[in-house]
């Protein structure tokens, strides 16, 4: 690895913020001195912005292990399918190119870190590729069991399942899945705590299930997945009730928090923090982060997107190479 990380940034659906937030924060001096950016789009859309006009120029073909700021140019879009707020199907088949083009490179050893700018579930699955996020195209390229993890400035929340229907989230809770998860959380958090994590871990019942009145799943799966990653020696606790530990962001007890599903980590996580929370992937053999927010179709291209969420996504990408 160089003096600097190179991170490979996928630039995320052109008709959304991606482009205008990934070129804002390359062009902070201190996101400059952190890494060497390669980033992954569309030509067209990438030569709207003059930071690019100097950097090196390669494509998925040609891209070798980069020594300088380099553009990898996936797609040449033709300015209907690039237009900010209108997107298309080829744009969903694009925004996917990005992201599978940078993978690619990871696995090369082309790049250390991978930085995903936001992407649009929906157009892609439109566009007749079967799409439910990241982290789950990220598990299956690498062959890993991977965590999401909300890693924000004044909690960390990583989730048990993610993108999948409340209704089946029960299913999919099992006492291996958590023991297994507990593992991997602990694991991956003692070179950023410095120290074997204290882990929280939610209930997935309204008051931790009251003892099986509201629930059983505190009683059959939660508590033993936690009894049995404490004999693991994961410092993990609970099952605890969302409401009342959330409450507690002033004086917060644990290191990491584990949610049950999405929802139940992703509110308390972005309304705590939203600008500086990045969505980070446990497991992979490279790091992975993204900023925590979405296309942003309605002021895509109107100069109201703040690039704060992709400057620290970067930021932390770089982090965790040094880590």
């Amino acid at each position: 690895m160089s003096a600097r990380p190179l991170v490979g940034i996928s630039l995320g659906d052109v008709s959304g913020i991606g482009p205008e937030v990934t070129a804002a924060a390359l062009a902070l001096p201190r996101v400059r001195r952190a890494l060497v950016p390669v980033v992954f789009g569309d030509g067209p859309a990438l030569e709207r912005f003059a930071l690019f006009g100097t950097w090196e120029r390669a494509t998925p073909a040609t891209l070798s292990r980069p020594t300088r700021p380099t553009v990898c140019v996936v797609t040449e879009l033709a300015e209907k399918d690039r237009r900010p707020g209108h997107p298309t199907r080829r744009g969903g088949q694009a925004q996917y190119a990005y992201v599978q083009a940078a993978i690619a490179a990871a696995r090369a050893g082309q790049v250390d870190a991978l930085c995903t700018a936001p992407v649009s579930k929906e157009q892609i699955s439109r566009a007749g590729i079967p799409f439910m996020g990241h982290t789950e195209v990220l598990a299956d390229a690498f062959g890993r069991e991977v965590l999401m993890l909300m890693d924000g400035p004044r909690v960390r929340v990583a989730l048990a399942t993610n993108h999948v229907p409340l209704v089946e989230v029960s299913r999919l809770l099992t006492v291996e899945r958590l023991v297994a998860q507990l593992q991997l959380l602990s694991r991956s958090l003692v070179p950023v705590v410095g120290h074997a994590p204290r882990i929280g871990v939610l209930s997935f019942n309204p008051h931790a299930g009251e003892g099986g009145l509201l629930g059983r799943e505190e009683v059959e799966v939660i508590t033993p997945a936690i009894r049995r990653a404490r004999r693991l020696r994961v410092d993990a606790h609970g099952p605890l009730a969302a409401d009342g530990l959330f409450a507690r962001v002033n004086d917060f007890p644990y290191d990491v928090v584990l949610a049950m599903y999405h929802d139940q980590g992703l509110i308390p996580a972005k309304a705590l923090d939203f600008e500086r929370t990045v969505n980070v992937t446990l497991g992979l053999p490279v790091p992975r982060t993204s900023p925590d927010h979405g296309t942003a179709y309605d002021i895509a291209g109107k100069g109201q997107a703040s690039s704060v969420p992709m400057v620290e996504a970067l930021l932390k990408a770089a982090q965790l190479c040094a880590r």
